[in-house]
């Protein structure tokens, strides 16, 4: 989908391109780390009793869930330390 104007678009690739590269991947960096505290903020509101192991997997299923199948994603939560699988997942 792309509705937004040309000369809008094009307005918006030159202030991007204004920045230097470091400045924008801070940029980057902020906005993962605040949609990050959105996703946590998100799982804790309807799962407040989660430990830290099992927010880290809830999180992991939210970002990059849809990305592997479930065998791979069981496999790769099994290997990474502090996760761990919530029995309602």
């Amino acid at each position: 989908m792309d509705d937004t104007q040309a000369k809008i678009e094009q307005r918006y690739q030159e202030m991007m391109l204004s920045r230097t590269p470091l400045e924008r991947l801070k940029m980057a960096s902020r906005m993962y780390d605040s949609g990050r505290k959105l996703v946590i903020s998100g799982i804790l509101k309807g799962r407040p009793h989660l430990d830290i192991s099992r927010l880290r997997a809830q999180l992991f299923l939210r970002m990059y869930g849809s990305d592997f199948t479930a065998t791979d994603t069981e496999r790769i939560i099994k290997k990474i330390p502090n996760m761990q699988l919530d029995k309602h997942s």
